[in-house]
């Protein structure tokens, strides 16, 4: 029976030194590696694990490399991580491929061809390359299957977003980020959650088309749960809330250029 766990942390303060697990279901289970960072832009890092497949979802800056790794060790061993996925190459999402590539030369990184681009600055470009504008879904040997929804110009060209079919969250990157320096692991007010987001999307995000082009590039996918990159994770009954504040959005070029505004 699969189980979520997002709810029961509702309202927790969490063991920040260990692993928390955020779903588990017949040898697929996610987990919330997190980053002891007490800053409003504390950064998420998540893992999968399918059977014997480890894949980690923006690893973060090689300044908390160290702990993302022993973070994983509880979980197994490191050498089973087989790839990366970064939903865009900025520094706190992107830049401890070099730490990991340095530990296991045959990791999988998995981005955009647009982040590619720039990836190599960090200083290699000897990996192999998993690139999801050409194939946007990634399939484990269970059948399970990762989908790539690309999310331009949130906040990057090439930026897009990770579904997992089979726990149905949503990996969204910076989209629904937040800042917060009284963060909890789960939202539990919506309303007093979107303060926290504005205070990143409205400089970092582009414009409300870009922002409604990829709520409606969602249609028909039904999500159980919202992680994203920094903040909180959004739970279940918000994802209505976070999809209506997305369509609703003014943000970047919007308010820069509001005297252009249609």
């Amino acid at each position: 029976m699969s189980h979520s766990y997002i709810d029961s942390y509702l309202g927790q303060e969490l063991t920040l030194e260990t692993i928390t697990p955020l779903y588990k279901n017949e040898g697929h289970e996610i987990y919330w590696l997190g980053i002891d960072d007490e800053t409003a832009f504390r950064c998420n890092a998540y893992l999968i694990k399918d059977n014997d497949e480890y894949i980690i979802v923006d690893p973060g800056s090689r300044s908390f490399f160290a702990q993302v790794q022993e973070r994983v060790s509880q979980i197994t061993d490191l050498k089973n991580v087989k790839g990366l996925i970064l939903c865009h190459q900025d520094p706190d999402v992107a830049a401890s491929m070099i730490d990991w590539l340095d530990f296991n030369p045959e990791i999988l990184i998995i981005s955009s061809a647009r982040t590619n681009v720039l990836l190599p600055h960090y200083g290699r470009s000897d990996y192999e390359f998993y690139d999801i504008t050409e194939d946007n879904s990634y399939s484990f040997k269970s059948g399970r299957k990762l989908t790539f929804v690309e999310a331009p110009f949130l906040h990057f060209p090439g930026a897009f977003t990770t579904y997992d079919n089979e726990s149905s969250f949503l990996f969204s990157g910076d989209i629904w980020a937040a800042l917060d320096i009284t963060w909890n692991l789960t939202v539990s007010d919506f309303e007093e959650h979107k303060m926290n987001m504005d205070l990143f999307h409205l400089d970092y995000m582009a414009s409300n088309v870009a922002a409604r082009g990829y709520v409606r590039q969602l249609d028909g996918i039904s999500i159980e749960a919202i992680l994203p990159q920094h903040g909180s994770i959004i739970p279940k009954g918000f994802v209505l809330d976070a999809l209506e504040y997305l369509k609703n959005l003014r943000c970047g070029v919007d308010l820069v250029y509001s005297d252009l505004s249609v």
